[in-house]
């Protein structure tokens, strides 16, 4: 019994009647004006319900009224552009306003009802409100709760019905769904390429810092040291600029990706990786400016994980670095001698981030022992 009647102690319940009262407003104004021409206000909802904007509106209500304690209800959040979608305004409004009817009735004439039931018992005269005519009896008191039973389903069931309805022809499309799941992946693929984004950049700096101070501990030389903490400073800074660059694309959703390093920038990475003992041999190639913003990019990414794996499993030990651009193709190299006893490379994050990012740009990574002692990380990227 107490679930039963815990609709009456809900707010939703009196925001749901509230939102079907709503439409009476106007249609009560029209009725006063002209009442022999009761559908005129059926017909007007149906030219108001082709304009866009106006989903948008009756979604706002509701939200507000009908889902009050739902945080994100089931309703479109795009006008409606599609004329299917408009159609489905015009049916809601059109049944919203037939509905809101039948309960502005009921809220009205059922209480009036049980009263003159109730009334008739006692033997009152009820002339004014002649609902229920008749000499008393006793059967017009077991007659009275029932309109006030007929009351609460009105209220309470007919809002739950009308949100159900809201829900069906308010709601989203499956064109709309889909855009919202292509939205949503979009989202997801770019929190990836900023966890990325951390992770070369940030990875690399620690790695050059960690490899620079070692290396100055054990050359006990303070020219060495110098240099080194020079390099730290250097590595540092370029890290916190980067760092500023990914926070920048979290604030800034419109933020072009042209702000992002390029292989134009890759002597910063080779005058790193030397400043940390490195000796690297570069050869770069082919018209690195001319290349796609969206390789370019990436190659730069690719560039600076090679070197830092290097830097982290091999230690200051000579590497050599090829990036060639021509033929419709962009070729990333990077060699160095395995160590004696070292950790097994290519099972980290690094090398896995490598071959995904030559795998989104539809070309390929190959990394591994070559036979001759040393280890590669070969990647090669369509410009086209």
């Amino acid at each position: 019994m107490v679930r039963l009647l815990r609709p009456l102690v809900r707010g939703r319940t009196y925001t749901r009647l509230l939102h079907m009262w709503v439409p009476m407003a106007g249609v009560s104004v029209w009725l006063w004006i002209a009442p022999g021409l009761p559908w005129v206000p059926l017909l007007v909802l149906v030219p108001l319900g082709l304009l866009p904007r106006v989903r948008e509106a009756e979604v706002m209500q509701a939200r507000l009224l009908l889902t009050p304690d739902e945080t994100e209800p089931d309703f479109a959040t795009r006008p409606a552009t599609a004329w299917r979608d408009r159609w489905r305004t015009v049916l809601w409004l059109e049944l919203r306003t037939l509905f809101g009817g039948v309960v502005a009735f009921g809220t009205l004439w059922l209480p009036v009802t049980a009263y003159a039931l109730a009334a008739r018992t006692v033997g009152h005269e009820t002339e004014d409100l002649p609902v229920v005519s008749g000499p008393p009896d006793w059967l017009f008191g077991l007659l009275a709760p029932l309109p006030l039973v007929a009351l609460y389903a009105l209220v309470a069931g007919g809002g739950a019905a009308l949100t159900a309805v809201a829900r069906r022809l308010l709601g989203p499309s499956a064109a709309e769904r889909l855009a919202a799941v292509e939205e949503r992946t979009e989202q997801l693929l770019e929190r990836t390429r900023i966890a990325r984004e951390l992770h070369d950049s940030i990875g690399h700096a620690l790695t050059v810092a960690v490899v620079q101070a070692g290396a100055a501990r054990a050359a006990n030389s303070p020219e060495f040291t110098e240099r080194a903490l020079a390099a730290i400073e250097e590595t540092g800074r370029a890290a916190l600029e980067d760092l500023e660059r990914v926070l920048g694309v979290l604030r800034e959703s419109q933020r072009p990706a042209s702000a992002r390093p390029t292989l134009t920038d890759a002597d910063r990475l080779l005058e790193s990786a030397r400043a940390s003992g490195a000796a690297v041999d570069a050869e770069v190639t082919g018209p690195l400016e001319a290349l796609p913003g969206p390789v370019s990019r990436e190659g730069y990414r690719i560039l600076q994980e090679a070197l830092t794996n290097v830097l982290r499993h091999a230690g200051a030990v000579p590497a050599r670095v090829r990036v060639a651009a021509g033929d419709g193709l962009l070729t990333l190299e990077v060699r160095n001698p395995l160590p004696d006893g070292g950790p097994a490379p290519g099972r980290g994050s690094g090398l896995r981030g490598i071959r995904e990012r030559a795998a989104l740009l539809g070309g390929r990574a190959d990394t591994g022992p070559d036979g001759d002692g040393d280890w590669q990380v070969r990647v090669e990227l369509p410009l086209g």
